[in-house]
């Protein structure tokens, strides 16, 4: 059996030993290993793949007992168990195409049972693929965030991807969902903010566009972090070009941070993340 199992909890000595030490005892063979102490906070992570013949329970039960004394949160999950994310669309496609796409070719390790939107553009976009569309044109807010809970423990839903959805999230269901919810923000954060950024920047003449995927909390576009990439712009790209240019640079930033949610390596450290990659 192919497992991740990630920990954190304050920075002590001998963690790192006893993990190993915990995992030789389940006759496990380490393959991927990666491990940081934020020294803001003295909060150490460490995300761990290891092959092994015994179950999920028997880990877990050897984990616990190595490692219980340093009050870890600890998880232990199989690879082959895929995160399953609820995707969230108003009208724009190219981010929600960007993850079927993926999806599909097997580079992005997730399994999406259902997709809502605000709108019903992309209705056939989402059935092409045999998902589930949920159109709730026309629901007032209450009701359509209760109707998204109830998808949320219909379908055992690990995340929630706002991918370009046009709709502020109330600052309960943020709360509740706390570090599971992943937003797309059209700008290298700080940003530009309010109706059409894209014309802000090329008014102010900027020479770099981004885009920046975070966790979504209560206060707006401040969450922690995940991914954020930029390209260069010059004085003759038209408002046109710059769109066309941030939505390559959206669809990416978003699907790098789904994959690393999906493989269990982002970290929330306090208003900041850790995030392991390959």
């Amino acid at each position: 059996m192919d497992l991740i199992v990630t920990l954190q909890c304050k920075d002590q000595p001998g963690i790192v030993h006893a993990m190993t030490t915990a995992i030789l005892q389940c006759r496990g063979n380490i393959i991927e290993n990666q491990q940081f102490t934020d020294p803001t906070t003295n909060f150490f992570v460490m995300r761990t793949r290891f092959e092994t013949e015994l179950s999920t329970v028997e880990v877990n039960k050897n984990l616990e007992a190595g490692l219980g004394k340093f009050k870890p949160t600890l998880s232990v999950r199989s690879v082959a168990d895929k995160k399953r994310a609820l995707v969230l669309v108003t009208k724009e496609s190219h981010c929600l195409r960007d993850l079927l796409y993926l999806q599909e070719l097997g580079e992005l390790p997730i399994e999406i049972p259902a997709v809502v939107s605000n709108h019903s553009e992309l209705k056939q976009l989402v059935e092409n693929h045999d998902i589930k569309f949920i159109d709730q044109s026309g629901i007032d807010k209450k009701s359509s965030e209760e109707a998204i809970k109830s998808l949320i423990k219909e379908h055992q839903i690990d995340l929630v991807v706002l991918a370009r959805y046009m709709q502020i999230l109330s600052p309960e269901l943020c709360r509740e969902l706390s570090g599971q919810i992943i937003n797309i923000h059209h700008s290298f954060l700080p940003g530009f903010k309010g109706a059409k950024p894209y014309h802000q920047a090329h008014a102010r003449g900027v020479k770099i566009i981004g885009a920046t995927a975070h966790f979504v909390t209560p206060d707006l576009d401040e969450g922690p972090i995940i991914d954020q990439d930029v390209a260069h712009v010059t004085h003759a790209a038209t408002p046109e070009d710059l769109i066309a240019t941030g939505r390559d640079i959206e669809r990416r930033v978003l699907s790098r941070a789904v994959r690393d949610f999906a493989e269990d390596r982002i970290f929330i450290v306090g208003d900041k993340t850790v995030v392991f990659h390959n």
